[in-house]
């Protein structure tokens, strides 16, 4: 988990980071975090999973300040719950979350991968262009409570 989700995700990022410096052209960089980088999931036994989270989001931001004077931004997404191939796995073994987990945010309702297209678009965009370090939650609401 933790090499997939944090030495994964840091060598990609260093990479690509690579290259912007090489060629003298900042940009962004979207890392993908999860609310469960912030708060522990009620009823779920996953600290390795939300370990590696809360290191993308850390990451992000040593990233960000490292990078910054080479005007390269790095930011993350942090979604909540979504449907997933292998979330509707998960509602199988485990049918009660499929009527939990909404429960669990202000929205009453899943997320689908197709609503965090917007929050992509703009981290990776101009709109945010003094936007660096930071964490973009978008998760119904969960956290808030």
């Amino acid at each position: 988990m933790m090499a997939v989700n944090v030495t994964g995700v840091f060598m990609t990022a260093q990479a690509v980071a690579r290259q912007m410096i090489k060629r003298k052209q900042g940009g962004s960089l979207v890392l993908i975090g999860s609310m469960s980088g912030t708060v522990a999931n009620r009823g779920l036994i996953c600290p390795a999973y939300n370990a590696s989270k809360a290191g993308v989001i850390q990451l992000a931001r040593n990233l960000a300040a490292e990078w910054g004077e080479h005007g390269i931004r790095v930011n993350t997404i942090s979604p909540g719950y979504i449907v997933t191939a292998m979330t509707a796995g998960l509602f199988d073994a485990f049918p009660e979350r499929r009527k939990d987990w909404p429960n669990a945010n202000m929205l009453g309702r899943l997320s689908y991968p197709n609503e965090y297209r917007g929050a992509a678009v703009f981290l990776l965009s101009d709109a945010s262009s003094f936007m660096t370090g930071a964490d973009l939650r978008v998760d119904g609401g969960h956290c808030a409570w």
